[in-house]
């Protein structure tokens, strides 16, 4: 396919690189981010998506969104397909969609789970709202870029799905920690516990997969340092577009609240900007009860 990749930046770059590498024609735009390799430049958003069968974008939230969907969207051949892959709310995505079908164009939005790592490898999951034929357009994509393509429903859907998937990521993230905490206070030592939970009832992504205890489980960020593989601020982003949704619907959802809460504090008033959202670890260690 030919294809234009707006938003080439930590995840962007490596999923537009394996679709080149894949043998499709990537013309990529990107205001800072150097190009992928394999990867054609385009002088601007538009030029990147004028001719394209699919354009897929990347980008740091709805607003931005909004604005280069306002600019390429003119630029589309008709019939072909707008796909983003942005974590943005739920409102934006639903009205990008439809100024992208107004104007003949299929529209996906199609948030990624996986990180960096994921994206490098090709093995991101993504979760995916819009049409039947927009989606089979897009699904040999999807494939190349990722293990897994959910299609959970009309435009939007996929927006749900991920803030509430990460909502509760952020909430056994916290979970996690304060247990490790904990365990030290009691003298438990971390891989026993370790042992214990990761087989038991407590099991979960963030103990199994992504331990925040250094040497402890599958190599994770903890074990460099806490550099980020999913930042500390973008779980707090993820966590604010939960908490929007949530008050836009009139949901009830105290624990989702509060771990927007501690993030922010985290990240505004403590050491986390920059660092992997399980470093929480480390700020629970260093606190007591009083």
């Amino acid at each position: 396919m030919k294809i234009g990749f707006i938003g080439l930046g930590n995840m962007g770059g490596p999923m537009a690189a394996n679709l080149a590498a894949a043998g499709h024609d990537v013309r990529g735009f990107d205001l800072q981010a150097p190009m992928p390799e394999g990867v054609q430049s385009a002088d601007s958003a538009t030029d990147a998506a004028s001719g394209a069968d699919v354009v897929i974008s990347m980008l740091p939230n709805g607003e931005i969104l909004r604005s280069v969907a306002a600019e390429i969207i003119p630029a589309m051949a008709a019939g072909a397909v707008l796909c983003d892959c942005s974590t943005v709310d739920v409102e934006s995505a639903r009205a990008v969609a439809t100024q992208a079908q107004d104007a003949g164009l299929g529209a996906l939005d199609a948030p990624v789970s996986g990180g960096v790592g994921g994206a490098t490898n090709g093995t991101l999951t993504f979760m995916v709202g819009g049409d039947d034929a927009a989606f089979a357009t897009v699904s040999p994509l999807f494939d190349i870029m990722g293990q897994k393509a959910v299609h959970c429903g009309a435009a939007g859907a996929g927006q749900s799905a991920k803030i509430c998937n990460n909502m509760i990521l952020g909430v056994t993230m916290i979970a996690t920690c304060e247990a490790f905490a904990l365990a030290d206070k009691l003298n438990l030592d971390r891989q026993k516990m370790f042992d214990v939970v990761s087989t038991s009832s407590g099991y979960s992504w963030s103990m199994n997969a992504y331990c925040p205890a250094p040497g402890v489980g599958p190599e994770t960020p903890a074990d460099n340092d806490y550099k980020p593989g999913f930042a500390s601020e973008l779980m707090l982003k993820d966590l604010r577009l939960s908490q929007q949704a949530a008050e836009a619907v009139g949901a009830d959802t105290p624990m989702g609240a509060q771990a927007m809460e501690l993030y922010r504090t985290f990240v505004e008033n403590e050491s986390g900007l920059g660092t992997d959202f399980s470093a929480m670890l480390p700020r629970f260690e260093k606190r007591s009860r009083t």
